[in-house]
């Protein structure tokens, strides 16, 4: 009897130990190593960050200064002085919220009609739409240019701005997909009771779509930021420049101010990493393509 009960609480120790190991595989070992790829992709940042801070002698010192002696905050003074950083910001901030609001408006649009709204040739017309994914934007570039010439467009924000209107292949594929996996039950009710296509798609897909709507804006608006080729091919007066193309000034024919532009870069990068905070949630859902709660 003592024999069976000693068995039975080593036993019970064992199952016990179990659930602890596996939690440590399942869990603790995974978030380990999620946090070790995070610092990984955060090291260029941070290297931003200190380059920033240095001076220009301790930049190319050698062997490589790991943290500078003394802390030069006065690049990012120098560097907000030296371009009219708020006045480029204020543009960038223009461009791409303007051009959020056209990809909202407009892909989910077509997303829906290829989603769930049966006509002919629908599927012909997705899979040419796909194919525009293939084209670079350099194959392109000539004839979009040529089109806004021809507008009287160019040095304006509508070269950079009106496309996003017409939607984007990536986007509506995306928005597709997340269309796809709401209940057609839904949709089929609110015929029987009358609705319109668009009462169907304004009330109840578009509400229910929200995660995905927030990664479509939040995408848009991180290519807009960053976006460095349409400005500089566009915009010819400085006061109209964005961000990204502002900082090339801190790179002159002879000599560039690397201090400078590491602060005005670094400034460049946080409000990207405070908005993806902010927003991260959202951003994840709508990722995950979960259309239905």
């Amino acid at each position: 009897m003592a024999q069976t009960m000693i068995a039975r609480s080593g036993s019970g120790t064992g199952v016990r130990r179990k659930p602890g190991m596996r939690y440590v595989r399942k869990t603790v070992l995974p978030h380990i190593g999620l946090a070790l790829a995070g610092l990984l992709f955060l090291a260029p940042f941070a290297w931003l960050f200190i380059t920033s801070i240095k001076s220009e002698q301790e930049i190319f010192a050698i062997p490589t200064v790991w943290w500078p002696d003394k802390i030069q905050w006065l690049n990012y003074v120098q560097a907000v002085q030296t371009i009219p950083f708020i006045q480029y910001t204020l543009n960038t901030v223009f461009v791409c919220v303007l051009s959020a609001v056209g990809q909202v408006f407009a892909s989910p649009l077509v997303a829906y009609g290829f989603s769930r709204i049966a006509f002919r040739g629908r599927d012909v017309l997705f899979f040419v739409m796909m194919g525009t994914m293939i084209l670079p934007f350099q194959v392109t570039m000539v004839p979009i240019y040529v089109m806004f010439n021809q507008m009287n467009m160019l040095d304006s924000y509508w070269p950079l701005i009106l496309p996003n209107f017409f939607g984007a292949a990536y986007y509506i594929f995306l928005l597709r997909q997340f269309f796809m996996n709401i209940p057609y039950e839904l949709t089929e009710s609110a015929k029987i009771d009358g609705a319109s296509e668009f009462r169907i798609y304004w009330q109840i897909i578009l509400p229910l779509s929200r995660p995905a709507l927030y990664t479509v804006a939040l995408l848009t608006f991180l290519h807009a930021w960053g976006d460095f080729l349409g400005p500089l091919i566009y915009l010819n007066d400085p006061e109209k420049w964005t961000l990204s193309v502002g900082l090339r000034s801190f790179i002159g024919e002879y000599k560039v101010s690397w201090g400078l532009l590491m602060a005005a870069s670094t400034l460049f990068t946080v409000p990207i990493i405070a908005l993806y905070f902010f927003v991260q949630k959202q951003f994840i859902q709508g990722i995950t393509l979960t259309g239905f709660k």
